[in-house]
């Protein structure tokens, strides 16, 4: 005969590893230091400056006619 086994226990297990698998997952997306989160979101503020300084300028100043 097989080996006599709890489903409770296994139920159990089984969620365990689920739960462990998802607190990695986790920890991989948001476990940064801080200094690393500030320095992202200030490399992301540096570039959309950047971004914004190579406007050419707004359409409806261009389409107006010189005074």
């Amino acid at each position: 005969m097989g080996e006599i086994i709890n489903l409770r226990q296994v139920r159990k297990a089984r969620e365990k590893a689920e739960k462990d698998a998802k607190a990695a997952e986790n920890r991989v997306a948001f476990g940064r230091p801080k200094k690393q989160k500030t320095l992202q979101e200030k490399r992301k503020v540096l570039e959309e400056i950047r971004h914004e300084g190579h406007r050419l300028g707004h359409r409806l100043e261009r389409d107006d006619p010189p005074a």
